[in-house]
């Protein structure tokens, strides 16, 4: 049994703000919790615990393109144009460029407060579209990064069969995502083996959008689904405006009537839904997967997360085509979207006197737990993960501060850079702000996009 003991002078416990908290640690869950204690020989010392955030959606192998598709095209440019540039970058990934790539997201995430990822893996062929001997050859190298960096993962191997609604054959660029109901079971067999090697590793199930798959195929692959459920949806207009041409009905209503969606179920994005698809999503359980930034860096629209949290909806957030990866910025973007589309500050707290960013802060900590198959823990437990983050007391931004305010600061003035420690199960991978093999995993980055990019 592994064991280990830290002192926080502040903590952020499940049911609130504590002082003088010692967490015992084993085997990469919490086992004991102690408040109003000193700390005892031995302890680790720190001034400011909270839990971990959760990504709750990620395409790791996109972070390479960060920063590469930001010049106009000739006609104006939209999500679209964006998908076509996507398709073309993936033609040149390599199983082993894969890994590189999705080491330095998640070394990224865990740097800014994320300790657990929700990978939307679709990525699974080679370069010409042929399966691999092991169907499971991409589903291991993202494993194998979330080995090394110390991240937990939650991977959700996609289903992706059709190029439009109504089964619409797909097209060449596709062609590396591509399975049938038998070659997907294959997937995920070999996905369940290649996770079950890592700490608190899981699995679902991801048909990747109405427009990938038919409703025969969503049926099938989701009706025996042990694990989290998750799919993008209603992401864009033209989506939806396809999804009622093709059906009669908008994505989320044609869900919501034809599927038991329920807790299990994530529904990505969901951009773009009527009043009524609103209050029925709220209704249901699930959890709406919001990705600030990503939807902000494509133009996807607004969330109407007003109206979606007054109905007692729940939300988790994540980093998408990690275009940038920051936990806070995440849910600084969330609230900031809302302010300029209704023209009022301090918008998704929930009454008078409350803190915004703790708010936004506890909301994607347990919906974002809840999406990626931490039903019963969210947050500083007993029996929850040992996955914490510590703040640095002497960061300017966080002096004169206590309790929710510390959060406020987190998300609206400073973000990452007063994060000083991370642990992930019990261990601890980031240390003074930087994660503990940095060096490795951005020397080896390096190196895989100047081939990429060449």
């Amino acid at each position: 049994m592994t064991q280990a003991t830290l002192w926080f002078a502040n903590a952020l416990l499940a049911e609130g703000w504590a002082r003088d908290v010692r967490l015992e640690l084993a085997d990469g869950r919490i086992a004991g919790i102690a408040t109003g204690v000193a700390a005892a020989p031995g302890d680790d010392r720190h001034a400011i615990g909270l839990p971990g955030l959760p990504n709750l959606h990620s395409h790791a192998f996109q972070r390479a393109m960060a920063g590469l598709t930001e010049v106009r095209g000739p006609e104006g440019d939209s999500f679209w144009t964006w998908r076509e540039l996507m398709y073309r970058f993936v033609e040149r990934l390599g199983p082993e460029q894969v890994e590189a790539v999705a080491a330095m997201a998640f070394l990224e995430m865990l740097e800014t407060g994320f300790t657990r990822v929700g990978e939307f893996h679709y990525l699974h062929h080679d370069v010409g579209g042929a399966a691999f001997a092991n169907p499971a050859e991409m589903a291991e190298r993202v494993a194998a990064a979330a080995d090394e960096t110390g991240i937990g993962l939650t991977l959700l191997p996609v289903f992706y069969a059709h190029a439009g609604f109504g089964g619409q054959a797909p097209t060449e660029g596709q062609r590396r995502f591509l399975s049938t109901p038998d070659s997907y079971a294959r997937l995920l067999e070999g996905s369940r083996v290649a996770v079950g090697k890592l700490a608190g590793g899981k699995v679902g199930v991801a048909p990747h959008s109405l427009r990938a798959v038919t409703e025969a195929e969503l049926a099938e692959i989701t009706s025996g689904a042990s694990g989290p459920i998750h799919i993008h949806i209603a992401e864009q207009i033209r989506e939806v405006e396809d999804c009622q041409a093709w059906s009669g009905a908008a994505p989320v209503e044609w869900l919501l009537d034809r599927f038991p969606v329920d807790g299990r179920w994530c529904l990505i994005h969901a951009t773009h839904m009527t009043s009524s698809e609103t209050q029925r999503l709220a209704r249901s359980g699930a959890v709406a997967g919001l990705c600030p930034i990503t939807e902000a860096n494509l133009g996807d629209g607004l969330f109407p997360a007003p109206a979606f949290l007054a109905a007692g909806g729940a939300f988790g957030v994540g980093s998408d085509s990690n275009v940038r990866i920051d936990a806070a910025e995440e849910l600084r973007t969330l609230e900031y979207g809302q302010r300029l589309a209704h023209r009022s500050r301090n918008v998704l707290a929930s009454e008078a006197g409350r803190s915004t960013g703790a708010e936004l802060y506890r909301r994607a900590l347990i919906g974002g737990a809840r999406a990626l198959g931490e039903v019963e823990h969210a947050g500083l437990a007993v029996g929850g993960p040992a996955d914490l983050v510590s703040l640095s007391a002497d960061h300017a931004d966080l002096a004169a501060r206590d309790g929710d305010a510390w959060l406020d600061s987190l998300v609206f003035a400073r973000g990452a850079g007063a994060i000083d420690g991370v642990w992930r199960a019990g261990r601890q991978v980031v240390e003074q702000g930087r994660h503990r093999a940095r060096s490795r995993i951005v020397a080896r980055y390096r190196a895989a996009l100047e081939g990429l990019v060449q």
